[in-house]
Formats: C-alpha cells, sequence, structure tokens
C-alpha cells in the first residue's frame, strides 16, 4: 500500500473522488459538494488556517487502486483547551480492511504527535461542528447536508483501532404537522399570556439585527460547552453570510423577552433533498437543477441546524412557544412546502436539552459518534463532560 501525500490540485480532486467511487452503489449517498471540501484547505477560505495546519492523504493498494482517504488537522483555537492538546482526523474513507484503515490512522497519529498534540478526535471538521463531524453509527438514511455518511463497518474500523466514544450527537425528527404534546402545549400558552415575552421570525430586510441576536443568544448558551468558544461579531457575520443564499425567513425564528433576544430556532431548508442532483458541481448546470428542484418543492424537509435558550429562560416553555407561533405561520399556509422536521446536533453531553426536544415530540432518528484516541495508552480516557 501507498499513502500519498496531496499537494497538487489534481491529488485534491482525487481525494475527492476516493469517497465518490467507494459509495457509487450506495443508494443512500449524496455527494457532498466539491466546494465545501475544498474550502475546509483554502487558507484563502478557512480562516481556521491561518494559525492552524492540516494535511491529506490518499492510500492505495499495489495496483495503484485509490483504497482509502484522511485528513488531520490542528485547530489552535480548540486544541489546548481538554485534559490534553488535542487535534483532529477527518474525511475518512477506507474499504472494509483494518491493515488499510491502520495505515491512514497511523498517519494522523504520527502527524499530530509531531506537532505536540497528545489525542486526536474523529472524524470531525477543522471548522464549526454544524459539518463532517461525527461517525454516522445509527440511522443510516441519507445524509442531511453537511453531516458525516459512512458504511456501518467504519465503526469497527475506529474501535479496533483503538479511538473510544467521546459523546455521540443526535439527530432528532418529527412530523411538521403534529401537534406539541399536551404537557409542553400548556407550558407554551402560560409563556404566551406573558406579554413580556414576543416571538418572530427572521426578515432578510433586517439581517444585521438578527445576525446580532444570534450571536447574542449563542455566547449565552454554548459557552459551557467544552472546545466551543465565543461567537465573535465577524464569525456571525460569516455564518448568515453562507446562508443567505438558502435563508427562508418563515423557519428562522427568535424569542425575545422584553425586546432582549433570549432563543432561536434556526432552520433552513433540508438542501441535500436539492443537492442530490447536482453531483457535486454547482457550476452553471448545478445551479440551474438547485434552481428547478427548488421551484418544484423537492426540500420538503426543513432542517433544523441550531436552537437554542439562553440559561435564565430555560425549562419555562420559551421554546415551546416559539415552535407553536412558528407552527401559525408554517402549517397554515399552502405555499410552505415542508413536511418534515430535522433537528441537528444535540450532544448526550447535554442531558437537559436532550429532554426538551424529546418534550417536543422529537425522536432519535440519526446517531453520529465522536471518538477520541489518547497517543498515551495508558492515559485514563474521561468521555464528554456532562453539562449541568
Amino acid at each position: 500500500m501507498q499513502l500519498i501525500e496531496v499537494t497538487t490540485p489534481e491529488l485534491a480532486q482525487e481525494f475527492i473522488m476516493v469517497q465518490v467511487k467507494l459509495y457509487k452503489k450506495d443508494k443512500n449517498y449524496i455527494r457532498p459538494l466539491d466546494k465545501d471540501i475544498n474550502f475546509v484547505f483554502d487558507p484563502k477560505k478557512n480562516k481556521l488556517l491561518r494559525d492552524g495546519e492540516a494535511v491529506r492523504w490518499i492510500l492505495k493498494d499495489d495496483s495503484g487502486k485509490p483504497i482509502g482517504r484522511v485528513a488531520a488537522f490542528i485547530n489552535k483555537k480548540t486544541a489546548n483547551t481538554f485534559e490534553q492538546p488535542t487535534g483532529g482526523m477527518g474525511f475518512f474513507d477506507c474499504i472494509d480492511d483494518q491493515e488499510a484503515a491502520n495505515k491512514l490512522l497511523n498517519a494522523c497519529k504520527e502527524w499530530l504527535q509531531e506537532r505536540g498534540m497528545e489525542a486526536m478526535d474523529g472524524p470531525i471538521n477543522l471548522g464549526e461542528r454544524d459539518k463532517w463531524w461525527g461517525l454516522l453509527v445509527d440511522g443510516f438514511y441519507p445524509p442531511n447536508y453537511g453531516m458525516h455518511y459512512n458504511f456501518p463497518y467504519y465503526q469497527r474500523l475506529l474501535e479496533e483501532y483503538g479511538f473510544k466514544l467521546y459523546f455521540n450527537q443526535y439527530t432528532y425528527y418529527r412530523k411538521v404537522e403534529d401537534p406539541l404534546p399536551e404537557r409542553a402545549n400548556e407550558k407554551a400558552e402560560r409563556v404566551l399570556q406573558n406579554k413580556a415575552y414576543h416571538f418572530r421570525h427572521m426578515e432578510k430586510s433586517n439581517l444585521a439585527k438578527y445576525t446580532e441576536d444570534f450571536r447574542t443568544v449563542y455566547n449565552k448558551g454554548w459557552v459551557k460547552h467544552e472546545g466551543v468558544k465565543p461567537m465573535s461579531e465577524a464569525q456571525a457575520v460569516s455564518i448568515m453570510k453562507s446562508l443567505k443564499p438558502v435563508i427562508d425567513e418563515r423557519i428562522m425564528w427568535f424569542a425575545y423577552h422584553n425586546e432582549e433576544p433570549v432563543g432561536f430556532f434556526i432552520a433552513i431548508p433540508e438542501l441535500n433533498k436539492l443537492f442530490k442532483y447536482v453531483n457535486g458541481k454547482m457550476d452553471l448546470w448545478g445551479k440551474l437543477k438547485l434552481v428547478f428542484h427548488r421551484w418544484r418543492g423537492a426540500a420538503t424537509t426543513m432542517y433544523g441546524i441550531v436552537f437554542g435558550i439562553t440559561p435564565e429562560h430555560q425549562s419555562k416553555g420559551v421554546e415551546a412557544a416559539m415552535l407553536v407561533e412558528a407552527g401559525k405561520v408554517i402549517q397554515n399556509n399552502p405555499n410552505i412546502p415542508y413536511k418534515d422536521l430535522q433537528m441537528n446536533w444535540i450532544g448526550d453531553f447535554n442531558p437537559k436539552m436532550m429532554h426538551l426536544v424529546e418534550q417536543l415530540g422529537g425522536r432519535i432518528y440519526k446517531t453520529h459518534a465522536t471518538y477520541r484516541y489518547l497517543f498515551d495508552r495508558n492515559k485514563e480516557f474521561n468521555r464528554a463532560k456532562i453539562i449541568h
């Protein structure tokens, strides 16, 4: 077997095609957009590469056939926020062969060790947790946009190498038309009778205000998460800018208490319902296909990418009240095509949020696992800390 470092545009394209060829017979596979993968490794676009580092490899068998790929990287903003300096492993794809998997993973380990790391998490992304984060271990349905999809045997390859579960993250599912459970509805009604609270959906014409409201709530609610840093104004603007082409303001909702932002539910059309028709290419033809399939109503799933309430307003029913108000708009408008709701990325280290989503009628639909591998095999392994 031969391990080849990606150093040219041609090899970068071959890195993408390794996965495409491996999954060509899998009916559930949806090819990610090439530009999204290339973004991660482009120092001109991915700001984390200004201080951080990344490397990619392709693995070929003795005949020259590609049989795997992997990337390793260091995010300088988070590497030293754990018990030990921790780097990342991601974009792992491999045939069902432990020797091949070990060769890929050893390359990551050695590269990270040379740079002072003492552990690696994987498969993860060099970027935000909303993309390419975690190994799919249950719920092998077509992937949501930006979510990792893989063969079931990948779990065995990683665990036999020595990776241990650091945390699970869940995607929850419910029908848009389903009523809230009775208890949640009662709590929602009490909040709706309190004139200090009000709810409204985003307005594209006032995007700057909602961007800052999003950042305010995020920084109050997420800074407790291990490995998560406060969001800067520039980061918030960048996120909203990236979402702008696909924003449907009717499914992005905010909660306010005396005009202060205290919660949000940010959903977008499930883009893979559209991107599955473009085969990874957002050239002119791909964009025309995207517009056509969105026009015909192919995106029937709302994809909740982030959902949160500031700590001081949790457990009061604010989240339920926000969904009630959103339902009045979404469920009663025949021009809104959404039938299903998937709520993404709720970690098992956050039992309060899991309980909340289940109270709102959600059920676990997919499970992704984030693994950690400690280079010192005698060191005690600890799972992600529970948020109380």
